[in-house]
């Protein structure tokens, strides 16, 4: 039996919420006024019908007199009639002396529950109705006390007279401030609707930066944050169309190579021909692999612009290690290699992972194409000064003019030298640059002392507390780049 999907409650629009949030204290505020004005209004009111009730005690009092020591009330029932007449409720009364005596009345006593201390209200029952009542004591040589009673009726229609003339009217006002209200924040949210629209119709491929004016700074904000976000997704998009059109176009010329050397040794029956066509295919195979690891390497760092840590890195330990990785190449290829300023601690803020890419970078291709001279030397020198660790890779090849410095860290371009070997593709030099600029540094080139060679200076900033640092430094974990890739940064560049 197939499960019915339930589907998720949908949370309320951000318009309807706003409206709640603001209407809620609003009325709560507004129901505790209208409780207190509405409780002190029925209090005042309530005073002045029962002073107008024991001024109809105090009448009917002063009416009272004494014969033949016996009191007796000097109103005729007209006249009770015309000081007890009320329109709308019905007025009782009754006079009793000291002993209990009823001297005048136009009701039983006994059911207004008898006669309370001097100026007392209190509430009874009479007939089935609520009747307010009010006692007032006379003292004198013949002490005597008027209860009079009355109806609540008008009491009541003044009761629905408050709150039809006051919480109606203040319903419909918060009626009228909610819809007000609801129009004001529809008006303030619309820019937030046009940018989901805007968002919803836009094509999977348009990074292109949302357009339009804001009406608030929030919204503006927000349209700022999805167009930065754009344009990191962009550049993202990017550094992979150009990682994958790099692979496509590079990659076939040395897999055409290889298959065409396979082929032809294959169509020869002399080892030694298969032994030289093989020796060719595993230098094709290693040209080949570099190429991947250069490209993986410019991916890499561009997806890692905005994620690189950098952390004191002890510089001289470093430059020392590289530098001792490369001695048995040096040696073989017959090259002095030398270095200096690692006496010192050197500390400055780095990626290590990406530093030792950089060193890396500049050591191999000075070892491939700067020692042509005779005697052929490499020198790699660190230096402090001025807030900044300069650290430079200097070798005695043919170096190159200036126009060819300019352009030679960019993609794809390639010196003279590499031209003539016929190895690299152009890459070495801009994986350097782009590793020494993530790290807030530069990489610029020089011609080497007095006018040979060719010097490579790496510039980064110099940790502010350089003895701490140097005491505290340790490698930090990798950079974002290394650890997308699994693996460190490839040491096997070219010059162009």
């Amino acid at each position: 039996m197939a499960e019915t999907a339930r589907r998720a409650p949908a949370h309320r629009s951000l318009r309807s919420r706003l409206l709640v949030r603001v209407l809620l204290p609003l009325a709560a505020t507004w129901s505790i006024g209208s409780a207190i004005a509405f409780s002190l209004s029925w209090a005042l009111a309530g005073r002045a019908f029962d002073r107008a009730l024991l001024d109809d005690a105090y009448v009917i009092a002063a009416s009272v007199v004494e014969r033949d020591g016996v009191l007796h009330l000097a109103l005729t029932p007209h006249e009770v009639g015309t000081v007890l007449f009320d329109r709308e409720d019905k007025e009782v009364f009754a006079v009793v002396d000291a002993s209990g005596r009823v001297v005048a009345s136009n009701v039983d006593l006994a059911a207004l529950g008898g006669a309370s201390a001097a100026g007392v209200f209190h509430d009874a029952t009479l007939d089935g109705e609520t009747v307010r009542v009010a006692t007032m004591h006379s003292e004198g040589e013949r002490p005597f006390s008027v209860v009079v009673a009355q109806t609540t009726h008008a009491r009541s229609t003044l009761l629905l007279g408050l709150l039809e003339r006051s919480l109606l009217p203040q319903v419909a006002l918060l009626l009228l401030l909610g819809w007000v209200l609801w129009r004001q924040i529809s008006r303030e949210l619309r820019p937030l609707g046009e940018l989901q629209r805007a968002l919803d119709l836009r094509h999977s491929s348009d990074l292109d930066p949302i357009a339009g004016e804001p009406l608030s700074s929030d919204v503006e904000k927000l349209r700022d944050a999805v167009n930065a976000l754009l344009a990191r997704v962009g550049l993202g998009v990017q550094a992979q169309r150009e990682f994958a059109g790099n692979v496509a176009h590079d990659l076939r010329t040395p897999l055409a190579g290889i298959r065409a050397l396979a082929e032809y040794g294959l169509a020869q029956s002399d080892p030694q021909a298969w032994r030289r066509q093989l020796e060719r295919i595993v230098a094709s195979e290693a040209r080949a692999s570099r190429l991947v690891d250069q490209l993986l390497a410019l991916a890499l760092a561009d997806e890692a612009r905005d994620s690189v840590r950098l952390a004191p890195v002890r510089v001289d330990e470093l430059v020392r290690d590289v530098v001792v990785s490369f001695v048995g190449r040096a040696d073989a290829a017959g090259v002095d290699l030398e270095a200096e300023g690692l006496d010192a601690a050197v500390v400055a803020m780095a990626s290590p992972t990406l530093l030792e890419g950089v060193l890396t970078n500049l050591i191999d291709n000075a070892l491939r194409y700067g020692s042509g001279g005779s005697p052929a030397t490499l020198k790699i020198a660190v230096d402090q000064r001025a807030g900044r660790v300069r650290i430079s890779v200097t070798d005695t090849g043919p170096g190159l003019d200036p126009e060819q410095r300019e352009r030679i860290v960019e993609r794809w371009a390639q010196g003279s030298a590499g031209v003539e070997l016929g190895a690299g593709v152009g890459l070495g030099l801009a994986i350097a640059s782009r590793y020494a600029a993530l790290m807030n540094g530069s990489l610029s080139l020089d011609a080497g002392p007095h006018g040979r060679g060719l010097c490579a200076v790496l510039e980064l900033g110099a940790a502010e507390d350089v003895a701490q640092a140097a005491v505290d430094a340790v490698a930090p974990p990798p950079s974002a780049a290394t650890e997308a890739s699994g693996s460190r940064t490839p040491a096997d560049s070219f010059r162009s």
